[in-house]
């Protein structure tokens, strides 16, 4: 089984690797019934999709009919005003055939003007504190990607109390000295307000670039189960750090594989490095 730690300050146990929904992008219900059922295999307890995410939703939503007492259920909304967000969240409670979410986030909130308007007067930010004092969410996050989007999650959690935020991390994207300073800036800061901390893109090889997509990722990503566990337990050998799984229904359960494996010991630097030097891995955000 995974392990499960506190989710920052919700009271949560949840397993350190949640499943990711975009997998189910455009999944029929029964591939995505299947998929959910390999959730129960690994004890996952913990599923995050975003209103953006194709049906995912709506493929969640006859999962919660059955399971709603057994995860905790996260959305997302890109919508950046008051009205608008208020409106995709009832849409989305209606897609996920719930009454409230346990975590509702701000999602990919990096550009400056948009910061201004989701955390300004008539911003998404109010519809966020509403819904929470309605009962429609529970807590409340702030999501992204990119190399400035620690700084941006800084700057949001300046601004408000979040209870979690969601980035990439990964060995290559760690390489890249501005991105791991800010990184590590963010989980201290983190880790003295005990706000949780998710990390997607700890699958990516590379852009796909000229290759044809083979994988329903936007990115390349490890395939071989041997390269999916140093990947994998290169996060999770990182205390703390929650890892929200691939993108891809084929690539999940090996990731799932990887972290019921996980011995509480992490790949060293020179694993890592030869890993990126064999398969020619390039980071994706430069």
């Amino acid at each position: 089984m995974i392990e499960k730690l506190p989710f920052g300050r919700t009271g949560h146990m949840s397993t350190r690797t949640l499943f990711g929904a975009a997998a189910l992008w455009s999944c029929t219900q029964a591939e995505a019934d299947q998929t959910l059922d390999v959730l129960l295999k690994y004890g996952v307890n913990h599923i995050d999709t975003a209103a953006s995410y194709g049906d995912a939703e709506l493929r969640v939503g006859p999962w919660m009919k059955r399971h709603r007492q057994d995860f905790f259920l996260a959305t997302k909304t890109g919508e950046r005003t008051y009205q608008k967000a208020k409106e995709e969240l009832h849409r989305s409670l209606e897609r996920l055939q719930t009454d409230h979410v346990d975590l509702w986030q701000l999602h990919f909130l990096i550009d400056p003007n948009e910061w201004e308007i989701a955390m300004g007067p008539g911003g998404a930010l109010e519809a966020f504190i509403e819904a929470r004092d309605q009962g429609l969410v529970r807590f409340l996050g702030v999501t992204g990607h990119e190399i400035a989007v620690a700084q941006m999650h800084l700057r949001s959690l300046e601004r408000f109390d979040f209870d979690s935020v969601l980035l990439p991390y990964n060995y290559p994207l760690m390489q890249n000295p501005q991105y791991a300073a800010n990184f590590d800036k963010l989980l201290k800061v983190c880790q003295e307000r005990n706000v949780a901390v998710q990390t997607i893109k700890s699958l990516a090889r590379g852009p796909w670039g000229d290759k044809p997509p083979t994988r329903t990722c936007w990115y390349e990503p490890f395939e071989d189960q041997a390269d999916i566990d140093r990947a994998v337990h290169y996060v999770l050998g990182r205390p703390g750090l929650f890892l929200n799984t691939v993108g891809d229904t084929y690539l999940m359960p090996k990731v799932l594989d990887a972290a019921s494996r996980y011995q509480q010991t992490a790949p060293s630097n020179k694993e890592m490095q030869t890993m990126v030097e064999t398969l020619g891995v390039e980071p994706l955000f430069v």
